[in-house]
């Protein structure tokens, strides 16, 4: 007995998937975004804040009898952009992550335009590569206007110099740039475990607040349950536990194993909750 052959599919000439919801596309509609601009606002803030701060109440170490990273935000805008980073990695930077990772998607199913979008027709997979290859660009852009805007204010406070060490001694400023540019990729490898939280919740709600509040609560989670000591080395397999590991970075003497052993534990969560994300939005039913 013959198979009946299966009747060809149908495509509109022109078409092809790869090329519909282009990058630039998707980039020009998250920047418009009145989110991305409050947020953008906030990261330049920052180190103004600090600025004015310590303007007021004069040297961060005056007081105290140990050194630390704070206590040197004013010896040279290198210093003042480390301090920067420091202040915000545990939380400030959370959240442009959480915003721009998970706003993405459930912002289009509140808006009631996703379903519109895979009958364009977008597919599944490449709105999903498009909205998470945006969100991640947006998160790392945040990563690197931050200490960029600090290093502007404090070289004009501060002056150009080396970075000084709470530990002793000093990195020349070209040493300092590249310490700079590691602890940035540190800190945005170990927040892909946030980023990767509120992706995938946004696959889940059609309520952007709940993916980013979702991905910024169990951040916190994380970082708490790090405090509890009785957990012992059960504390290694949390992100929360390896997000300072870049202190290793300004250092007179860069070491890397800390920071291995965090990358190695951000990676393996995000690649668990990126491959969730995409198995459960190609079985879902779109309705909004």
């Amino acid at each position: 007995m013959s198979q009946l052959a299966e009747p060809p599919v149908e495509v509109a000439a022109g078409y092809r998937a790869g090329r519909t919801l282009p990058l630039r596309v998707e980039l020009a509609r998250q920047l418009k975004r009145r989110r991305t601009m409050v947020m953008g606002g906030v990261l330049v803030a920052l180190p103004i804040i600090l600025l004015i701060a310590f303007q007021v109440g004069g040297d961060p170490g005056g007081n105290n009898n140990r050194i630390n990273l704070m206590d040197t935000a004013t010896a040279s805008g290198a210093n003042f952009a480390a301090v920067n980073l420091f202040s915000a990695a545990g939380f400030l930077l959370v959240i442009p992550v959480a915003l721009f990772c998970g706003d993405t998607v459930a912002s289009e199913a509140s808006w009631s335009s996703l379903r519109y979008l895979l009958a364009a027709p977008v597919p599944r997979a490449r709105l999903l590569w498009s909205k998470l290859a945006v969100g991640l660009t947006l998160s790392l852009a945040a990563m690197v206007l931050l200490p960029v805007v600090a290093l502007a204010v404090g070289t004009a406070a501060y002056g150009w110099g080396p970075l000084e060490l709470p530990t002793g001694g000093s990195l020349s400023t070209g040493t300092a740039a590249q310490r700079i540019l590691i602890v940035v990729a540190y800190i945005m490898v170990s927040q892909l475990v946030t980023a990767a939280l509120a992706f995938w919740l946004s696959t889940r709600t059609d309520a952007p607040l709940g993916a980013v509040g979702g991905a910024v609560f169990l951040t916190i989670i994380g970082s708490v349950l790090d405090e509890v000591t009785a957990l012992g080395d059960w504390r290694h397999f949390l992100p929360a536990h390896w997000q300072y590991a870049w202190l290793d970075a300004v250092r007179p003497r860069l070491e890397w194993s800390d920071m291995i052993q965090g990358t190695s534990i951000s990676v393996t969560y995000a690649l668990v909750l990126f491959a969730l994300a995409f198995r459960g939005f190609a079985r879902k039913d779109v309705v909004s």
